[in-house]
């Protein structure tokens, strides 16, 4: 059986589901396929269940901090992760629903569930169906890369999807990987009661922050008895009788680390290589990556790629800009660009680190004149009022033209905070317009101004 449709949307991401809104409501017919879970990996794996897990450790931990505030507990804080499990599980649940209803009853939008198939470039076949359509989106997203460490297929390894499962503490968690997802998950499962040793290859953990955010970061998570074993130069796995042992070799401590659970936590693959996209004459680069212009057009007319697996952005936010982008020059007759997009994130450990722009490192490496001002978080008042010291703030400026490069805030509130700084890039105003601002107090945000009173000249 054959349908022709005005356009194919391959993936029900974060990026898939809006633009088949844009494109009915534009008078198109649009196909939407979605082979398992709607919402994507923010919804499912992602964001959504991740950061509900992060609030039931948060309150955890602010729980056994009680006497600090003169809250008396009569006795320690329980974990139950079955019911821990099920609130994060729902909060997933609620959105996927949420989304699929939206799609189904979408006018104009049909809903193909099933794997997606090229077999041309205007052809797609889902469920034996062969959909073709002038104009196809692909959304599809990623998983977790799972390295070919020696003794990998000897243990039962954990990746983020399948860790979400588990409705108990594991004993001993060993993560393998000190970058964004694993540091996250160390200090979340340390909260609710396990024991958790990092393994990072690189001799310092989140290797593409400035040193002083990365050393700072390990303080953070060191102080809540977190094991951090940096320069782990040839990790393997083998099978134990109390579940695991992880080999290191690393220059100090012990050799090989015991544990109950393993999770591997060492990056990301794009979910591309079961599409045929050899079939339509689609570019990927050699890790599986869809090549896109600049308008996130791939290299054949007509089709274009979005979210993860187009390698431009690994986060909900930049997956959801590439819609905007597509549907603004489709639809809008603009031409907005990925390259104008100012790089922006978050890492969700306690306090959260708020990051755009530039890392100091990369400021320099530029070459141009450079102004910098940093201070603590033990000199800001919100923090200090709520007990939440930790961690600082820096920011880096052009010394000629006067526009904020880049800037970090570890700390309380660091995730919102750092929006206000966002907000000047994107307006391409000079660092002084942030500076004279009132900003409201008590805040962290009330000491940006005050920090960029303080720059001087980057040697």
């Amino acid at each position: 059986m054959s349908r022709h449709f005005d356009a194919i949307v391959i993936g029900a991401g974060q990026a898939g589901p809006p633009l088949a809104g844009r494109l009915t409501a534009a008078g198109m017919s649009v196909a939407m396929i979605e082979r398992h879970l709607f919402g994507g990996t923010c919804v499912n794996t992602g964001c959504m269940p991740t950061k509900t897990l992060i609030a039931s450790a948060y309150a955890a931990h602010l729980a056994r901090r009680g006497t600090e505030f003169g809250v008396i507990l009569d006795a320690p804080p329980r974990i139950d992760m079955a019911r821990v499990k099920v609130r994060a599980d729902a909060v997933s649940a609620n959105a996927r629903i949420a989304i699929e209803r939206s799609l189904r009853g979408m006018q104009g939008c049909t809903v193909f569930p099933g794997q997606a198939r090229f077999a041309g470039p205007d052809t797609v076949v889902v469920s034996e169906e062969r959909l073709s359509a002038p104009r196809i989106f692909i959304n599809v997203g990623g998983r977790a890369s799972v390295p070919p460490l020696p003794g990998v297929d000897q243990v039962p390894y954990l990746t983020n999807t399948s860790l979400l499962a588990l409705d108990r503490v594991p004993e001993h968690l060993i993560i393998v990987g000190g970058s964004y997802v694993g540091l996250e998950f160390a200090q979340m499962y340390r909260r609710f009661g396990a024991a958790v040793t990092i393994v990072e290859m690189q001799r310092r953990l989140v290797a593409r922050e400035d040193e002083d955010i990365s050393q700072a970061i390990r303080e953070i998570l060191e102080a809540e008895a977190i094991a951090v074993r940096t320069g782990a130069e040839c990790i393997r796995l083998a099978p134990h009788a109390k579940g695991v042992a992880v080999g290191v070799e690393c220059a100090e401590g012990d050799p090989e680390i015991i544990g109950s659970d393993v999770l591997l936590a060492v990056g990301r693959l794009p979910n591309t290589d079961d599409l045929g996209l050899d079939q339509a004459g689609v570019a990927v680069d050699r890790r599986g990556y869809i090549q896109v212009d600049d308008f996130l057009a791939t290299n054949v007319p007509g089709i274009w790629a979005l979210g993860e697996c187009n390698g431009r952005g690994a986060f909900t936010h930049t997956a959801y800009n590439d819609f905007e982008i597509v549907a603004a020059n489709l639809l809008d007759g603009e031409a907005r660009k990925v390259s104008e997009r100012i790089p922006g994130y978050a890492l969700y450990i306690d306090p959260p680190l708020g990051r755009v722009g530039m890392t100091d490192a990369q400021a320099r490496a530029s070459g141009r004149p450079l102004l910098g001002a940093q201070r603590p978080m033990s000199r800001v008042g919100r923090a200090i009022e709520k007990g939440e010291t930790q961690g600082l703030m820096k920011i880096t400026v052009d010394a000629e033209t006067r526009k904020i490069l880049g800037a970090a805030i570890l700390g309380t509130g660091g995730d919102e905070a750092i929006h206000g700084i966002i907000d000047i890039m994107n307006a391409g105003s000079p660092y002084t317009t942030l500076q004279r601002a009132v900003p409201i107090h008590p805040t962290v945000s009330e000491l940006i101004p005050t920090l960029l009173g303080e720059m001087q000249l980057i040697r």
